[in-house]
């Protein structure tokens, strides 16, 4: 091994790579199904009234050069496209330069999209997406063995997204630090999946094991992804296992599988490296100069975290480069879910036939089981879960979205997983109101088949109607 590079990591640069693309495509695949009803022009919330008022500067993205639906969505299909190629591997056929404008065409793709996205990509993973993704761009291909300065930054995004998540929890809500979050939190999470309520059911002092389980993992293994080899693989290692028992007990997008992707950069598989010249000057010196400006960077996350007022999540740059995560610093007692209705009823009453719009991944109907979804990200759904914790979450686009629902309009329906109306009859009055939903118990399921039994709270939205609105097509 030279001083610049490290041949052994071969094979963890092409399962990082691989999997990263993988990532990649998931993320344009839900931008491309979702975008018209959420951001599209005629969308919750528009890209052009947002271009309007926030400048370059602040949100580079390629849209504020133009921006229609059509350009979006041919976005959108092409940061598919590239994904797909760099999965089956197009870049280890490229010379070295093109491999990297390859690579970082997803970045500046995904970059444009998340700095128009608004409410809806506000998600932590986005900004982790992006800034894997610009790293990945400069981790080289066949004609180079990896560089050592990337291997070491990508365990440094590693190290602050569990050490962050970690502090963040035993910081914040004071049931992580009594082992007993996890109470609650299967119940309670954005989105169940469909083993969470198998999950929620475990016994109470397995539910210590697992909390305590997971401070190890995000305060104590972390350090140890800088020791040397075979520890900082046993170490990368334990949090894939972390990561997959996350997937199987809810879903939580592609949070877990990026994060798996970053640990597996950290393995050491087995593997004889190939033969390969040295790395150019050029290279070299793109490289250094790359990792010295994401190390000042870092700064801000690491005051972050040292800071008693850590906050989770945020991004310190318009490009993404540095960002600061953690997840669940506060954990819910209990679920509030917001159900939606319409009636086709001239006069809107209380004894109306109110039929109920079903989600696809958000709790509704107590008898249907959660699905799995993740790594696909319903964006919707995670909002509608932001909603029920408070109205200030919905301010934004929850009246937006029940004017559409008035029109039938075609793309916000195709968000859901069924609307109670034909097309060509759109509800008179729509309206929403506040469950508490809680997991069934053993016995209840055995005699009612319903994972989920709900009480009603209180009218959330009263019954609405157009008023000097058309309808749409």
């Amino acid at each position: 091994m030279d001083w610049f590079t490290a041949p052994e990591y071969w094979m963890s640069r092409l399962v990082f790579q691989r999997a990263l693309a993988g990532v990649y495509l998931v993320a344009f695949l839900t931008a491309a199904l979702q975008f018209r009803a959420l951001i599209g022009e005629r969308g919750m919330l528009p890209v052009p009234r947002y271009l309007e008022r926030v400048p370059f500067r602040r949100a580079p993205a390629l849209f504020h050069l133009h921006y229609s639906d059509r350009f979006f969505a041919a976005s959108a299909w092409a940061g598919c496209a590239v994904s797909a190629a760099l999965l089956a591997g197009l870049d280890s056929r490229l010379p070295l330069g093109a491999a990297m404008a390859l690579w970082a065409l997803p970045w500046a793709l995904y970059l444009s999209i998340v700095n128009v996205g608004q409410t809806w990509y506000g998600f932590g993973w986005e900004s982790l997406l992006l800034e894997v993704g610009f790293l990945s761009v400069f981790l080289g291909n066949d004609e180079v063995a990896p560089p050592i300065v990337v291997l070491f930054l990508l365990r440094w995004i590693l190290f602050r997204v569990e050490f962050g998540a970690g502090l963040i929890k035993m910081r914040g809500d004071a049931c992580w630090r009594k082992l007993t979050c996890l109470d609650f939190h299967h119940e309670t999470q954005p989105m169940p999946g469909p083993l969470s309520w198998f999950f929620h059911r475990l016994p109470r002092p397995l539910h210590r094991v697992e909390v305590a389980a997971n401070h190890v993992t995000q305060l104590v293994v972390p350090v140890l992804l800088f020791t040397p080899q075979p520890i900082a693989t046993a170490a990368a290692s334990l949090m894939v296992l972390t990561q997959l028992w996350l997937v199987l007990s809810g879903n939580f997008s592609w949070l877990n599988w990026i994060t798996i992707v970053l640990a597996l950069s950290a393995v050491e598989f087995p593997a004889d490296p190939p033969s390969v010249a040295g790395p150019p000057v050029w290279y070299e010196v793109v490289v250094l100069a790359v990792a010295a400006l994401l190390v000042g960077l870092s700064y801000q996350p690491v005051r972050n975290m040292l800071s008693r007022r850590q906050v989770m999540n945020r991004s310190f740059d318009p490009l993404h480069l540095v960002n600061t995560y953690g997840a669940f610093g506060s954990v819910s007692r209990i679920r509030y879910e917001v159900v939606v209705e319409g009636t086709a009823d001239d006069a809107p009453r209380e004894d109306s036939d109110w039929l109920e719009y079903e989600f696809k991944g958000k709790p509704g109907d107590p008898r249907r089981w959660p699905r799995q979804f993740a790594p696909y990200h319903l964006r919707l759904d995670w909002m509608m879960w932001f909603a029920a914790l408070s109205p200030a979450y919905a301010g934004t686009w929850f009246g937006a979205m029940v004017e559409r629902l008035l029109e039938n309009d075609r793309d916000t329906l195709r968000l859901l997983r069924r609307s109670p109306f034909p097309s060509d009859a759109p509800p008179r009055y729509v309206r929403a109101r506040l469950f508490r939903y809680r997991f069934t118990t053993w016995r209840e399921l055995r005699e009612t088949g319903a994972c989920w039994e709900r009480t009603y709270v209180r009218e959330y939205l009263p019954p609405t109607r157009l008023t000097g609105v058309s309808h749409r097509s």
